[in-house]
């Protein structure tokens, strides 16, 4: 659970809202339910850039756009031939390429979730690179890109060829690749940053966790600047057959567009996806001056927990979310009455929960 503040959004305002006479007190009161900033100028965080790779290309806003439309990037599998499984769709990237940031000898040689992540990583980095060789201490900047599944593909080709020609036919680079802390260090690597890299790996939380974990190395003085996010790419037969496996994915073929519905009540699993999306994450009390033109919004807090309950079921009684809400709402001052009462209203600010 993540907490931002968009600074650029345009004021909402509820119709007629100088007429009422209880205009002044609505406000008051969302005021004061206002979230807490924190007030240490060294300890405050800011977003600067986004990039991703995702079933609807690189772009952020054609992106947001997809979304902002309802359109579906889910679509029938034709990476392989899935005839066969009783899931035969997902949301597969197609049309990728990596010119300009990958080598044509290495882009044969890395995974996929490995290509994802460094051109989205390079992108977002690309983003400053009018104060990054001025202004940032490299060894004071880290990486912490997370990866559920890591190299799925050289792991299942490597087997495959230790068990049809021999283990002087497995690649030299299946276990750097397979590796899950090796695509933050190839990230690192391409752009130089020496600080504190790491990888996490906590399923669909993963990204999520590395947001969290790399805003708390920068308010903890451990670093100036974070590239954190998470990368994906598992959509091979021995991936969704594996969650096959497990009875965790959705099998509507006929209706593959509208299968990934987590809250409804006739789910009937999910939709494997690929993608990789990083955020460029900095210290705002070193560059805040230099770097105005680029702030997208500021991070004021985050929560994590544990439902401690089932491997792919979640709690019937919601307490691992509401929890882990409750925590990061109490962090950051807000009452629960006047919480609703500022989502109901729609009152300024705008908060992105």
């Amino acid at each position: 659970m993540q907490t931002f503040r968009i600074p650029t959004v345009d004021v909402l305002r509820l119709p007629h809202a100088a007429a009422s006479p209880s205009a002044g007190s609505v406000r008051d009161s969302v005021a004061e339910a206002a979230p807490r900033r924190e007030t240490d100028p060294k300890k405050r965080v800011v977003i600067t850039g986004m990039r991703l790779v995702s079933v609807f290309g690189n772009d952020v806003d054609a992106y947001y756009e997809k979304l902002q439309e309802g359109e579906s990037g889910i679509g029938n599998i034709d990476r392989f031939d899935a005839s066969k499984f009783p899931t035969k769709f997902a949301g597969q990237i197609r049309g990728f390429s990596s010119e300009g940031y990958i080598d044509e000898k290495n882009d044969r040689r890395l995974d996929d979730y490995l290509r994802y992540c460094l051109v989205s990583g390079s992108q977002a980095h690309d983003k400053v690179k009018s104060i990054k060789d001025k202004m940032i201490d490299k060894v004071r900047a880290g990486v912490l890109i997370g990866t559920g599944m890591g190299g799925l593909t050289v792991f299942s080709d490597s087997v495959q060829a230790l068990m049809q020609k021999g283990y002087r036919k497995i690649t030299p680079f299946f276990i750097p690749y397979a590796r899950l802390n090796m695509v933050s260090a190839l990230l690192a690597m391409d752009i130089g940053f020496m600080g504190m890299t790491y990888s996490i790996s906590a399923a669909c939380a993963t990204s999520n966790c590395c947001f969290y974990a790399a805003v708390n190395h920068i308010r903890q003085g451990e670093a100036d600047v974070m590239i954190a996010g998470g990368t994906e790419a598992a959509i091979i037969p021995v991936g969704v057959g594996g969650f096959v496996a497990c009875t965790a994915l959705s099998q509507r073929n006929d209706d593959p567009k509208t299968a990934s519905r987590p809250w409804d009540k006739v789910r009937d699993g999910f939709v494997m996806g690929e993608v990789a999306g990083v955020l460029l994450i900095f210290k705002r009390y070193n560059f805040v001056h230099a770097m105005h033109q680029l702030l997208l919004s500021e991070y004021l807090g985050g929560a994590v927990n544990c439902d401690a309950y089932h491997m792919t079921d979640p709690r019937a009684d919601g307490l691992g979310v509401s929890s882990c809400i409750r925590k990061v709402l109490k962090m950051l001052g807000w009452h629960q009455k006047r919480l609703i009462t500022l989502m109901l209203m729609q009152l300024p600010p705008l908060w992105v929960i």
